[in-house]
C-alpha cells in the first residue's frame, strides 16, 4: 500500500507485485499480460524471474484460447499442470512445465492476465488461496496508475493545447499555432521529430504544415493521399494511433495519429524517433489517441473559422475591387456599406461612413433623384435599375449613376444600392488616343523619310566609293605633283567623311544587317561612360549610374547598341556643357513591370528640349547646335538602331529640369528584320 501511495510510475511497483505473487503462490517466475483494446490481443508488459521480456502479443491456438476464456468466465485462477502440452506458447515464454492463469477483470471487462510459472506442478488448493489476493493487488495497481497517467496526460494536454489555443487566438494562423504544437508535443512524447500533415481535399494531397525540426523537413511538402509509401497518408485512413517499430535492439519507433473531424479526415500527426519502454506501447498509443482527438477538434474549428473568414474576405475583396463608386444605404438614407473607391473619393474611412447620412457625401442633384426613386410608389420594387448621367460637385466629376433596390432574403426592399461610374477615365482615354495618333504620325513620317534617305544614300555610296578608290590609288602610287599632296589628302578626308555620313544614313534607314548575340546592357553602358569620362571630367560633369544588376541579357548587335547610347550620352554631355555650369548625367537601368523589356533612362541637367523641337528631335540633319558643331544625325542614328532592335526611344523633359531619354529594348530574342 505504501508503494501504491508514493510511487510515481507503475514500473516502480510491478517488480514488488511480481515478487509478492511468487511468495504467495510459490512460483518461480511471472508474466503480466495486458489486453490491447485495439485488437483484443494479450500483450506482455512486465515480468519477473525471466531472462528476457517478450513484449509481442500472445499467440494462442484454439485450445489455449479456450483455456484462457474459461479462466475469465470462472473469474478464478486456473492451474495448468501440463502447460508445456496444453499451453505451449505460454510455457515457452515462462520456461516452466506448469502455469497458473490469474484473470484480471472488472466485472465482464477484461484488463489483463497474470501467468505464474512453476518448475513442478503444485497443489491447486495451495496456489489458488493466495492467487485471489494477488489478482486484486495487480488489478488495483494497474487501474490506479492508469488513472494517474490519465490525469497527468490530461494536464499535459491542457497545457499544450492552451499554448496552442493562445497562439491561434493571437494570430488566427493555423500554421503558426501548429509550429508551437509540434514543439510541445515533441517534448511530451520524447520524440526526435514531430510533424503535422493537413489534408487538402480539393487537391487530394497531404501538406506538411508544421514540424518541430523545420531544417530537416521543408514546410509545404506534398504527398498524395493514396501514396502507399507515405506513413502520413496511410495513417490518415486509420481509426486509431499506430506504432511502427523497426527491427534492432536500439531502434526507435514511429507513431502515427490520424486527425479526424466530424465528417472528414483532417490529416495526420507523425512522431519519429519515439523511445518506447518495454510494455509501454498501450499507454503510449492511448496518449497519442487523446492528443489526436484534442488537436482534431481544434483544427476543425480553425478550418471552419478560416472558411467563414475567407468567404467574408472574398466578398469584401470583390466589393473593394470594383473601381466604380458603390454605396449602400438603408430606408433612412444612412450608409450601411461603401466600397474603397467611394471612401477614397469622399476622403473618409469606411468605418467613419457607416450610419452617416448619404446626402452628406453626394451632391444635391443625386440626393434629390435618390429621394424621388425611394418615394415613387408606382414603380415595381426590386425589378429594374435606373441610370442617369450626373455631374456631381461633391464627388467632383461626371458620373453614370445607377440606383438599384437593396433586397432582403424575403425579396423586400430595405434600401438602395448606388453605383457611380466615373466618366473622367474616358476623357483621359481619348487624350491618350490622340497622343498615340500623333506618335503614329511621327513614326510614319520618319519611316517615309528613312526610305527616301536610304535611296539617296545607296545612290551616293557608289560614286563615293569610286572617288575614294581612285584617291587611294593616287596616294599609293604618288602619281601627282608633290605640291598637290595636301590638297589630295583634304579631298580624301572629306570624301571619307561623306562616306561615313552615308553609312550612318543607312543605319538610320535600317539597311545594315544586324549581328545579334546575347550582351549585357550594363556592360555596354559601362564602356560608354568610360569612353566619355575624360571629357566629362574636363567639363565638370558628374556621371551617376543606377544599374539593376539582375537584368537579363539582350539579343543585340553590341557595336550598334554601343553607338546608340554613345550618341545619347554625348548629346546629354553637350546639353550640360551648353549651360556653362557644372552638371550631372544620370543613367538608370531597370526591368519593366511586364518582365519582357529593359528600360534605360539618360537624364541630364541641361536646359531641356524646347516644345517646338520635341516632335523633330529624331529627324535626320535636324539640329539646334551651331553650324559646324553637329550634323543632326546622332539621335537619328540612335533612333534607327533602337528601332532595328525591336525597341523604342522617347525624348521628353524631366519634371526636375533637363532632358530625359528613355530607351526600351526587348529582354528576349527578337526576330531579325
Amino acid at each position: 500500500m505504501s508503494l501504491l501511495a508514493h510511487a510515481t510510475r507503475v514500473i516502480d511497483v510491478l517488480p514488488h507485485l511480481h515478487q509478492h505473487a511468487l511468495e504467495m503462490t510459490g512460483g518461480t517466475c511471472s508474466l503480466l499480460f495486458e489486453l490491447n483494446p485495439r485488437n483484443g490481443a494479450m500483450q506482455a508488459t512486465s515480468g519477473f524471474g525471466l531472462d528476457a521480456l517478450p513484449t509481442e502479443p500472445l499467440a494462442t491456438d484454439p485450445d489455449e484460447t479456450a483455456l484462457v476464456n474459461e479462466a475469465f468466465d470462472r473469474r478464478q485462477p486456473t492451474l495448468v499442470a501440463d502447460a508445456d502440452r496444453r499451453t505451449p506458447e505460454l510455457a515457452a515464454r515462462l520456461g516452466t512445465r506448469a502455469a497458473l492463469l490469474v484473470p484480471l477483470a472488472h466485472g465482464t471487462a477484461r484488463v489483463g492476465m497474470l501467468a505464474i510459472g512453476f518448475a513442478a506442478p503444485p497443489k491447486a488448493s495451495t496456489v489458488q488461496a493466495g492467487a485471489a489476493d494477488v489478482a486484486d493487488t495487480f488489478l488495483t495497481a494497474l487501474e490506479l496508475f492508469r488513472l494517474r497517467q490519465s490525469e497527468a496526460l490530461q494536464r499535459d494536454l491542457r497545457e499544450l493545447l492552451d499554448e496552442f489555443g493562445q497562439s491561434l487566438s493571437a494570430t488566427l494562423n493555423l500554421t503558426a499555432g501548429l509550429d508551437i504544437f509540434c514543439h510541445g508535443a515533441n517534448r511530451l512524447f520524447g520524440a526526435d521529430r514531430t510533424s503535422v500533415w493537413i489534408h487538402d481535399r480539393r487537391a487530394r494531397h497531404l501538406v506538411l504544415h508544421a514540424s518541430s525540426d523545420p531544417e530537416h523537413v521543408a514546410r509545404g511538402v506534398r504527398v498524395g493521399t493514396d501514396d502507399p509509401l507515405s506513413l502520413a497518408a496511410s495513417a490518415m485512413r486509420s481509426v486509431r494511433a499506430g506504432l511502427a517499430v523497426p527491427h534492432g535492439e536500439d531502434a526507435t519507433a514511429t507513431v502515427t495519429v490520424p486527425l479526424r473531424g466530424t465528417r472528414r479526415a483532417l490529416g495526420t500527426i507523425v512522431f519519429e524517433g519515439v523511445r518506447v519502454e518495454p510494455g509501454g506501447e498501450l499507454a503510449l498509443l492511448d496518449r497519442a489517441d487523446e492528443l489526436g482527438r484534442q488537436l482534431s477538434s481544434a483544427v476543425e474549428n480553425m478550418q471552419l473559422l478560416a472558411d467563414v473568414m475567407r468567404s467574408r474576405r472574398e466578398l469584401e475583396n470583390t466589393f473593394d475591387s470594383i473601381t466604380d463608386l458603390v454605396a449602400v444605404s438603408d430606408r433612412r438614407g444612412r450608409i450601411v456599406h461603401a466600397n474603397h473607391a467611394f471612401a477614397s473619393r469622399v476622403g473618409s474611412s469606411r468605418d467613419q461612413l457607416v450610419d452617416r447620412p448619404l446626402g452628406d457625401y453626394i451632391g444635391p442633384e443625386l440626393t434629390r433623384w435618390l429621394a424621388e426613386h425611394e418615394s415613387d410608389a408606382t414603380r415595381p420594387r426590386g425589378q429594374e435599375a435606373v441610370t442617369r448621367e450626373i455631374v456631381d460637385p461633391v464627388l467632383k466629376g461626371g458620373f453614370l449613376v445607377t440606383i438599384t433596390d437593396l433586397l432582403n432574403h424575403e425579396r423586400e426592399p430595405v434600401g438602395s444600392v448606388i453605383v457611380a461610374r466615373d466618366l473622367t477615365p474616358q476623357v483621359k482615354l481619348e487624350a491618350e488616343r490622340e497622343a498615340l495618333r500623333k506618335r503614329l504620325t511621327q513614326s510614319e513620317k520618319l519611316a517615309a523619310l528613312g526610305q527616301f534617305v536610304a535611296g539617296i544614300a545607296h545612290e551616293l555610296n557608289n560614286p563615293l566609293q569610286g572617288v575614294l578608290g581612285h584617291l587611294e590609288l593616287l596616294r599609293a602610287t604618288g602619281a601627282f605633283p608633290k605640291q598637290l599632296r595636301r590638297e589630295i589628302q583634304t579631298i580624301y578626308r572629306e570624301a571619307d567623311r561623306a562616306a561615313k555620313i552615308v553609312r550612318n544614313l543607312l543605319v538610320f534607314a535600317g539597311s545594315r544587317r544586324l549581328t545579334r548575340r546575347p550582351v549585357s546592357l550594363n556592360a555596354i553602358l559601362h564602356k560608354v561612360v568610360a569612353l566619355r569620362a575624360p571629357a566629362c571630367r574636363a567639363q565638370d560633369i558628374e556621371v551617376v549610374r543606377h544599374y539593376d544588376e539582375k537584368l537579363p541579357r539582350v539579343q543585340s548587335d553590341p557595336l550598334l547598341i554601343h553607338q546608340a547610347f554613345l550618341n545619347i550620352v554625348m548629346n546629354a554631355e553637350q546639353a550640360v556643357a551648353a549651360t556653362g555650369k557644372p552638371g550631372r548625367i544620370e543613367i538608370t537601368t531597370s526591368m519593366a513591370r511586364s518582365g519582357n523589356r529593359i528600360i534605360t533612362t539618360v537624364h541630364d541637367t541641361g536646359a531641356g528640349i524646347p516644345a517646338d523641337t520635341l516632335p523633330r528631335i529624331f529627324e535626320p540633319f535636324y539640329t539646334t547646335k551651331e553650324v559646324g558643331k553637329g550634323t543632326g544625325l546622332g539621335l537619328t542614328i540612335a533612333y534607327g538602331i533602337v528601332q532595328e532592335h525591336g525597341g523604342q526611344i522617347v525624348a521628353s523633359n524631366h519634371p526636375d529640369g533637363g532632358a530625359l531619354f528613355t530607351v526600351e529594348l526587348p529582354a528576349g530574342p527578337t526576330a531579325g528584320r
